[in-house]
């Protein structure tokens, strides 16, 4: 099959490639950035002879049109977005504005050609918000509620994905990725622990102390590979209108998260509160169920948490000088 992902220089889009390359698809990356070209992501995608690269501004809906009918993909992944969500807080304009007009053109170009691909929206467990303990486990059915710019744009992008398939019966699927673990990205709470201890190891300074924010949040974490899997679980059998949570059986909190990787180290490393890493406002408590997505696709899990965690690490020291 062909497949086309958009964002494909971004973390997730890299390794959502790398996933479906091992299956001897044709995949399809698109980018916009010339620098990124030649970033560690994409690098990473280029020994497979079955990856294109093809340059596509989403900011250009009839760009996207004449990629579409290039490529006539069988399904589009689309995971395109600024998905720092503590920048989001200091630039809102700018990351609401691109990630809305990015989903709109992407939909719009759709609409337009009346293509019958398959269209993975990949949205977020962010557009949830901070439920309360009383409404959980997040199903499908609980209130979209975003806390930060960032889950503002993607509760736009997760609405306008139904209206397009409601309306102009797009054949669309969305998904809303909880927690998983990602070492080709430095700026989550996960990966920005993992790559401060490898930093330690590599450094003769005798205080090591590890800087932190809220430790107390409560998530499901899932393993970047069961994550990939799921993706492609909902490409291939989930139904056409359907949205579906995608989240791990494993609960853990932030803090317990952190003396895991701590634990993999061979150094004594401190840990001290960063008040700068305290997001203006937070999800405490985030336990969901993926039920609906279980029943539909028969995706299950491969990797406990600490296979996961241990798996994360590995991948992180050897990134570490690439990220």
């Amino acid at each position: 099959m062909n497949i086309l992902i958009t964002g494909v220089s971004g973390s997730g889009g890299s390794y959502l490639a790398e996933h479906i390359l091992k299956k001897n698809h044709h995949v399809y990356g698109l980018f916009r950035n010339p620098k990124k070209v030649n970033s560690f992501n994409i690098k990473c995608l280029k020994k497979y002879k079955n990856f294109k690269l093809k340059n596509c501004a989403l900011n250009n809906v009839k760009k996207i049109i004449k990629t579409f009918l290039q490529i006539k993909p069988d399904i589009i992944f689309h995971l395109a977005s600024n998905a720092d969500v503590r920048k989001s807080f200091y630039y809102p304009y700018k990351i609401i504005k691109d990630n809305n007009i990015c989903t709109l053109n992407l939909l719009e170009a759709a609409r337009v050609l009346k293509i019958r691909s398959r269209i993975i929206i990949c949205s977020t467990a962010e557009v949830y918000g901070d439920v309360p303990k009383q409404n959980q486990p997040i199903t499908e059915l609980n209130a979209i509620n975003p806390i930060n710019p960032y889950a503002v744009s993607k509760t736009f992008q997760d609405l306008l994905a139904q209206n397009y398939f409601k309306i102009y019966n797009l054949n669309i699927v969305i998904t809303r990725m909880f927690t998983y673990l990602n070492a080709r990205r430095k700026n989550l709470f996960s990966s920005a622990f993992a790559y401060q201890i490898l930093k330690f190891e590599r450094m003769n300074s005798k205080k090591k102390v590890i800087k932190h924010g809220n430790l107390d949040s409560l998530r499901s974490i899932l393993d970047i590979r069961d994550a990939m899997e799921a993706y492609w679980f909902a490409a291939i059998k989930g139904q056409t209108g359907e949205i579906y949570n995608i989240c791990s059986n494993y609960k853990i909190s932030v803090g317990n998260f952190l003396n895991k990787l701590l634990n993999l180290s061979k150094y004594k490393i401190s840990k001290k509160l960063d008040k700068k890493l305290i997001r203006p406002n937070d999800i405490s408590f985030q336990v969901a169920s993926c039920d609906k997505f279980r029943k539909h696709t028969k995706w299950k899990q491969k990797y406990n948490l600490d296979q996961s965690i241990n798996f994360f690490y590995r991948e992180c020291k050897k990134n570490y000088n690439n990220i």
